[in-house]
């Protein structure tokens, strides 16, 4: 056990038994949804989520203010969150902050500086944030937040009286800035062929207009990807008010999945539901629900568009990897090749890595035109240099720009095409025409949240890095299931970047929970623990590094970093050196003397 001061934010939900009395189901799923929207708040100011409660969480910061402006932000977000949900249906959470000794066991911290954080959640407003004066007084002149003195507090279980500071939404002006701030595939390959059918109006009939039009703006959004193809209007809404199996339709209109959903509206407040099925087997594969506020209805309409697009996108590329081969292994066609390749990248593993680049050159043997398993490939052989499973040379980057650009050029209607190429000229430090790549994939598909991050991977390397954490956030937010962006490991870097140590630490544990051995990740942790003056856990965190890469060293490693800015570079060497990396391979000759000793 370690005994630490530690900065400690507890939160739970107001009402939550009430609500869960009224509608268990719901009330979870909506919980479920806030926490995940706030966890890049909690990641971008260097927190630990210490563990999630039925109906709330704790997390550690190594900072106070960090904490603090977590919080607001955190509550700030959930505010506007709340706007678009009808009464019987907003969240609020209650916090409380403190700094004090905790006593750490293995993953858990506990003590008073805990307790004294559950106590002061007890007294704080919904949706607003209880400081402890101790707190506050270290905090406060670094706050971009006005707190308000609440007076002196007897907390339950603790022994003497606690001054409280508190903040309660629109109680003050706050510059939060994270919470303010078709394809030429020919038709035998396309496996996946999408329906989606007209969205149930819940309401009155005079609202019909819109839940055929959300329906039509998901099918246009759907058709903008280049994996799958998405049946016409005309081919789903003949089905519009029939009572019909979901099986029978699929079978009607030959549709590998069904996207189904409802609308229903109350005042100035909007729900859609929606789900992605198997309809042979009767699967749900997905399932998300929106609550909106009316507001501007086309804008409104649009962002449950892009967050509907963004989900289910993700989730039947990865259906289709994990579908069973149509045919025998030595008839496979190349894109079933390609598939089964798909199927093995997911499982991201080393050999898994191998087979599925193995698996994609034979597609591409078989039919040299199968652009996304040029783009792909690409993917995979890139991901693999910088997890460190796949050796750094000038012919694979030459291999991977080839086919980028091939990709672009046979399905030049693709964003994920122009958004690899994008990430490849990134990666080779060729700035504008990765820049002018990652604007062409988000213009030819505003709704790819994958786009969007790789724009932001053209901003980091010539050294923008406020845009780039913007960008990376808000994918994270909408895209977090897609393996081809690992937006947790890029804002590792980007925090870093900027000097937020504390912050770079926290997305790269998270990146480090998915792959623990990921070369990069493991690189800046310990660069980051270095600038923070932790030596003896970034001497811990290096030597974990060379342990997992015996070779490596800091010449070695830059030699994959093209970034713009001369100072960037200087930066991330200067953290890899104080954590004890080796700059160059040190060669010892023997001499004369000693062979004869």
């Amino acid at each position: 056990m370690e005994r630490r001061l530690a900065a400690i934010v507890c939160a739970d939900v107001a009402g939550y038994s009430r609500m869960m009395g009224a509608d268990e189901a719901g009330t979870h799923a909506a919980f479920k949804a806030h926490r995940s929207a706030i966890y890049p708040i909690i990641l971008n100011h260097g927190g630990r989520l210490v563990k999630n409660t039925g109906d709330g969480f704790l997390v550690e910061f190594p900072s106070i203010v960090e904490a603090i402006e977590s919080a607001i932000a955190m509550q700030a977000l959930m505010a506007e969150r709340n706007d678009h949900l009808p009464a019987d249906r907003v969240m609020q959470f209650r916090m409380g902050v403190h700094m004090g000794d905790v006593i750490a066991d293995e993953d858990e911290v506990f003590g008073d500086g805990v307790n004294v954080a559950v106590r002061l959640e007890a007294i704080a407003v919904p949706g607003g944030v209880a400081v402890s004066a101790k707190a506050y007084h270290e905090a406060s002149k670094h706050l971009s937040a006005t707190l308000v003195d609440a007076g002196s507090h007897r907390l339950k279980n603790i022994e003497e009286p606690i001054q409280v500071w508190t903040w309660e939404p629109g109680g003050s002006d706050t510059s939060c800035g994270e919470s303010r701030n078709t394809s030429n595939l020919p038709a035998q390959y396309r496996t996946a062929i999408v329906g989606v059918l007209p969205f149930s109006n819940l309401s009155d009939s005079t609202d019909e207009y819109f839940s055929d039009g959300l329906t039509e703006d998901l099918i246009h959004a759907l058709s903008l990807q280049s994996f799958y193809r998405v049946l016409s209007r005309n081919s789903t809404f003949s089905f519009k008010g029939k009572s019909i199996s979901a099986r029978l339709i699929a079978r009607e209109i030959d549709a590998t999945y069904l996207i189904q959903g409802s609308v229903r509206r109350a005042g100035t407040k909007i729900r859609v539901t929606a789900e992605l099925i198997a309809p042979e087997n009767g699967e749900q594969l997905w399932a998300g629900r929106y609550d909106r506020d009316i507001g501007d209805l086309f804008a409104m309409q649009d962002e449950i568009t892009t967050s509907l697009s963004a989900a289910l996108a993700p989730e039947i590329y990865r259906a289709e990897a994990s579908a069973p081969a149509r045919c025998s292994f030595t008839d496979l066609t190349a894109w079933d090749r390609f598939l089964r390749g798909l199927s093995h990248y997911y499982k991201h593993t080393k050999a898994d890595f191998e087979a599925s680049i193995d698996l994609c050159r034979e597609a591409i043997a078989l039919d040299p035109a199968l652009a996304i398993a040029r783009a792909y490939l690409a993917t995979i052989m890139v991901q693999g240099v910088q997890y460190g499973w796949i050796k750094s040379t000038s012919p694979l980057w030459t291999e991977a720009m080839a086919l980028a650009e091939t990709s672009v050029r046979l399905d030049p209607r693709s964003s994920f095409a122009f958004a690899i190429l994008s990430y490849v000229h990134a990666m080779e430090g060729n700035y504008e025409a990765a820049m002018e790549a990652a604007k062409r994939a988000v213009k030819l598909n505003p709704y790819d949240m994958g786009a969007r991050g790789v724009l932001g991977i053209a901003h980091l390397v010539i050294g923008e890095h406020r845009q780039a954490i913007e960008l990376f956030s808000t994918a994270v937010q909408r895209g977090n299931s897609d393996p081809r962006y690992k937006w947790a490991a890029l804002n590792a870097f980007s925090h870093y970047l900027v000097g937020q140590y504390d912050a770079s630490l926290s997305w790269a544990r998270e990146a480090l929970y998915l792959n623990p051995n990921h070369l990069q990740v493991l690189a800046v942790r310990a660069a980051a623990l270095a600038q923070l003056g932790r030596a003896e856990e970034a001497a811990k965190a290096a030597q974990v590094l060379l342990g997992n890469f015996p070779g490596l060293t800091v010449e070695r490693h830059l030699r994959n970093f093209r970034w713009k800015s001369p100072d960037d570079i200087a930066h991330y060497r200067d953290g890899l050196l104080k954590a004890g990396v080796p700059f160059t391979k040190l060669t010892l000759v023997e001499s004369a003397s000693m062979r004869t000793a």
